[in-house]
C-alpha cells in the first residue's frame, strides 16, 4: 500500500509536470500537498531510490578533471549510514547541526541524513569568519558541527558544547569517513510532523544583520515544487545550478527541485570562475536545465557564448532581478530566453517566467501556481498596480517560511495584515505581469520623483565599459538627491574623465531627464559572502558625507566636472 504523504506529494508534482507549459492551468488547478507528516528523504527520495535506482543523482566536476557519479540508490544508501552514524554520535530530533562544506559528496549525503532523523540544518558558507560562526553557533543554539578539516582552525576557541565531526581528518574531531562502516537500513524513532523545523537559514543582510529564518520539513521540500515548476525541470534531466553551499538558493537549486523531480544534479567545481570553463562544461556534460544568479550571466556574456543551438534546454536566472541587456544577448547568441524569476530565503519561488510563457522584457513573470501575489500600496495596504510585493497568507501556501526563529516580534512584522511582506517594490501591468522596481529601502526620491536604482543599473550595464553597478541617492542642495552610479569597469577599461564621460553621455541618451545618473564613481562593490551587492553601504556612506559642493572622492566624476554634460 503506497505511503499516503509520497501520493499526496506526488500527486501535485506530478500535475506540475505534466501542465509545465501551461501556467493557466497549473495555477488554476495546482493546489499544495498537506500532509499531516512528512519526511522528504523517506517518503520521497527513498520511493525515488526505489523506482530508478541507478538513474544519476549527484554528479561532480571537479576543477582537476575528476569526477564523481553516485545514482540514487547509492545516494540513499550512503545517507541511511550517514543518518546511523550520526545518531551514534549523539545527534537526535530537533538538534541543530551546522554543517559548512563546499559542494562535495558529503554536503548531499549529510542533508538527507539530518532529515531522516528530524535533525535542524544549519546551512553555513565555508567563506564565514570565526566571528560569523561565533554568532551562528549562539543565536542557532547550535548542537552539532559538520566541516572540511581545513575548515576547522575557524572554531578554534568558540565557547559552547557541540559535537565536532570532520570532513578528512583533524586531531580532536570524529571522522566523518566512519561513517563508511555504518548499517545500510535506518529506521527512524517516529514519524515526522511537516511542521517541524528543518532548516534554520541565516539571510545575507543586503540592508540588516542577517535574519534567522526558520522553513519546516514541508515548506523547503514540497515548497520548491513551484521552483521546479519555474525552472521547467523534467525526470531524467541534468540540472546545473551555479550557487554556493550556505545559502537558500543552493537548496532552490541544488537539491530540493531537481530532486524533486527525480533528475540529475550536476555540480561544477571552479576554485576561481572560468566562464569558457564553464561553457565546455555544460556542453560536455549535456546539461538540460540551467540556474546562474546575474553576476555569473554578466561573465558569461563577456566570454565567447558561441552561437546557433543552444547548450540548454531551459536557462533561468535568480539571486537578483536580471538586466533586459543580459536576456538579449543570450538570445541572440543562443536563440533561447533566460528566465527570470523571484524569490526569497523566506519563500520558495513565488513569480516567475515560466517555460512556455511569452517574457515581457523586464518582467520577472506571473506567481507561480499555488501563490497569490498582492502589490500592497505603502498607506492603504490594498492590492494595486504598484505597491511592495507581498504573498497572501489566505490559503497558507506551504512555501512560506514558519517565521523567524529569533524574533517574534520580525515574524509578527512580516506576516501582518494577512500578508508575508517581501520588502520588495514592483509594478503590475494590465495582463498581470510583475516588474521588479526594486528594495523598500533602496527606492528613494530625487527632485520629489520615485527612483528605481534598478533601472538605472539595467542602462548603466548596457555600456561596453561597465561591468557591475550600483545606484543610490546622493546629498543634493537643491533637488534633496541626485541619482549616483558605483561602477566596476570591465578588464581593459580605464577609471579616468573620458570613461566617466562616455557613460554618463550614454545614460543620458537612455534616461528621462528626472531619471538620469548625474554622478559615478570607479569603484568595488560592496556584497554580502552569498554575492549580493550592499547598496545599504553605499547609500549610508554618501548620506554621510553630505552634499559637498567641490570635493570629490577618489575616482568620483560629476556632471558638472565633464563639459557638454552640465544642466
Amino acid at each position: 500500500m503506497p505511503n499516503p504523504a509520497t501520493a499526496e506529494f506526488r500527486a501535485a508534482r506530478d500535475l506540475l509536470l505534466e501542465l509545465r507549459e501551461d501556467r493557466a492551468q497549473a495555477h488554476a488547478r495546482f493546489s499544495w500537498p498537506r500532509p499531516d507528516h512528512f519526511n522528504w528523504a523517506l517518503d520521497h527520495f527513498d520511493p525515488a531510490a526505489e523506482e530508478h535506482p541507478d538513474r544519476l543523482a549527484l554528479w561532480i566536476v571537479d576543477e582537476d578533471g575528476s569526477e564523481t557519479r553516485l545514482t540514487y540508490r547509492e545516494m540513499a544508501e550512503r545517507s541511511r549510514q550517514a543518518a546511523n552514524w550520526l545518531h551514534n554520535q549523539g545527534v537526535h530530533r530537533g538538534d541543530r547541526i551546522l554543517v559548512m562544506l563546499g559542494n562535495q559528496v558529503e554536503l548531499w549525503e549529510t542533508t538527507l541524513a539530518a532529515i531522516r532523523l528530524g535533525a535542524v540544518l544549519i546551512p553555513a558558507t565555508p567563506l564565514l569568519t570565526t566571528g560569523d560562526l561565533a554568532d551562528r553557533i549562539e543565536r542557532g543554539g547550535v548542537r552539532h558541527v559538520i566541516a572540511n578539516a581545513a575548515d576547522t582552525p575557524k572554531f578554534e576557541g568558540l565557547g559552547g558544547h557541540w559535537t565536532r565531526i570532520s570532513v578528512g581528518y583533524m586531531e580532536g574531531w570524529l571522522p566523518y569517513t566512519d561513517c563508511r562502516h555504518a548499517a545500510l537500513d535506518f529506521a527512524p524513532d517516529h514519524r515526522t510532523p511537516a511542521d517541524d523545523p528543518l532548516l534554520l537559514y541565516f539571510t545575507s543582510g543586503t540592508t540588516s544583520a542577517p535574519k534567522l529564518v526558520q522553513h519546516t520539513h514541508l515548506s523547503y521540500p514540497a515548497g520548491h515544487l513551484s521552483t521546479m515548476y519555474w525552472v521547467g525541470i523534467r525526470p531524467g534531466d541534468v540540472h546545473l545550478n551555479i550557487s554556493s553551499p550556505g545559502w537558500a538558493k543552493h537548496a532552490y537549486s541544488s537539491v530540493f527541485a531537481p530532486w524533486n523531480a527525480q533528475a540529475t544534479v550536476l555540480s561544477v567545481n571552479q576554485a576561481r570562475f572560468d566562464a569558457a570553463e564553464l561553457l565546455a562544461a555544460i556542453r560536455r556534460c549535456g546539461v538540460d536545465t540551467f540556474c546562474a544568479p546575474p553576476t555569473v550571466w554578466r561573465m558569461l556574456i563577456q566570454a565567447d557564448l558561441g552561437s546557433g543551438t543552444a547548450p540548454v534546454r531551459e536557462a533561468v536566472s535568480a539571486g537578483e532581478p536580471l538586466n533586459p541587456e543580459v536576456i538579449e544577448q543570450v538570445r541572440t547568441a543562443w536563440g533561447i530566453t533566460v528566465r527570470d524569476g523571484f524569490g526569497q530565503t523566506e519563500t520558495t519561488v513565488t513569480v516567475g517566467n515560466s517555460p512556455g510563457q511569452q517574457v515581457r522584457p523586464g518582467s520577472m513573470g506571473l506567481p507561480m501556481p499555488g501563490y497569490e501575489v498582492v502589490l500592497a500600496d505603502p498607506v492603504t495596504g490594498q492590492d494595486g498596480d504598484q505597491g511592495e510585493v507581498c504573498v497572501s497568507l489566505r490559503d497558507a501556501p506551504v512555501g512560506v517560511m514558519a517565521g523567524y526563529a529569533d524574533s517574534e516580534e520580525r515574524t509578527a512584522g512580516a506576516m501582518r495584515d494577512g500578508l508575508y511582506h517581501t520588502g520588495d517594490v514592483a509594478s503590475r501591468d494590465a495582463d498581470g505581469h510583475i516588474t521588479y522596481i526594486g528594495r523598500r529601502d533602496d527606492v528613494f526620491k530625487a527632485s520629489d520623483y520615485r527612483i528605481s536604482p534598478f533601472e538605472l543599473e539595467s542602462v548603466l550595464i548596457e555600456h561596453e565599459a561597465v561591468a557591475e553597478a550600483a545606484v543610490v541617492p546622493s546629498p543634493d542642495p537643491v533637488r534633496l538627491a541626485v541619482p549616483k552610479a558605483f561602477v566596476t569597469l570591465v578588464a581593459g577599461a580605464e577609471p579616468d574623465a573620458d570613461t566617466a564621460y562616455s557613460i554618463l553621455a550614454f545614460c543620458r541618451e537612455r534616461l528621462a531627464p528626472y531619471k538620469r545618473v548625474r554622478r559615478l564613481e570607479f569603484a568595488a562593490l560592496p556584497k554580502t559572502v552569498s554575492g549580493k551587492i550592499r547598496r545599504v553601504e553605499l547609500r549610508t556612506a554618501e548620506h554621510e558625507r553630505g552634499a559637498p559642493e567641490k570635493e570629490r572622492n577618489p575616482g568620483e566624476f560629476w556632471e558638472e566636472d565633464l563639459p557638454g554634460l552640465k544642466g
